[in-house]
C-alpha cells in the first residue's frame, strides 16, 4: 500500500497566526490562578501588557534570574526556549515549595532558597 503525504510546509494556517499573536485571550475569572502550563504573554516581554492578574498568561522576566528547577532534575524539555536559568547557581535557586508552605524543611542538604516569610513581603515591597 502506497502512503501519500502532502506537503504542507509552506502553508501557513489561520490558527497558527492567531495563536502566535494571541488573538481571543480572554481575562482570567479569578486573578491569581495557576498559569504555570500556560503560554508566555507576548505582550508583557514587550512591556505592553495591562492586564496585570487578570492576564491568561503568564508574565516572565526576560532576564534569566531563577534556576530552572526542571532542570536541575535533567527533565527540562525546553532547552534553549526555556525562560528559566540552565547552570546551578546557589544564589538563583529557586524557591524550596517545602518551607515556602510549612515553615520547615527536613532536608538537611536541600538546595533550594529558605527565605523566611516576613522577608518575602519586604522584598516583595521592594521590587515594586
Amino acid at each position: 500500500m502506497e502512503v501519500l503525504v502532502a506537503n504542507v510546509e509552506k502553508i501557513t494556517f489561520d490558527i497558527e497566526i492567531q495563536l502566535e499573536e494571541q488573538v481571543g485571550a480572554q481575562l482570567l475569572p479569578f486573578p491569581g490562578m495557576d498559569k504555570s502550563t500556560a503560554a508566555v504573554c507576548n505582550w508583557y516581554m514587550h512591556g505592553t501588557c495591562n492586564r496585570q492578574q487578570a492576564c491568561p498568561f503568564r508574565h516572565v522576566r526576560g532576564d534569566k534570574t531563577v534556576v530552572c528547577k526542571h532542570w536541575l532534575r535533567g527533565l527540562c524539555k525546553k532547552g534553549d526556549q526555556c525562560e528559566f536559568l540552565h547552570e546551578f547557581d546557589m544564589s538563583k535557586m529557586p524557591e524550596c515549595y517545602f518551607y515556602s508552605r510549612f515553615n520547615a524543611c527536613h532536608n538537611k542538604e536541600c538546595p533550594f532558597l529558605h527565605i523566611n516569610p516576613g522577608k518575602k513581603s519586604l522584598w516583595a515591597q521592594c521590587k515594586k
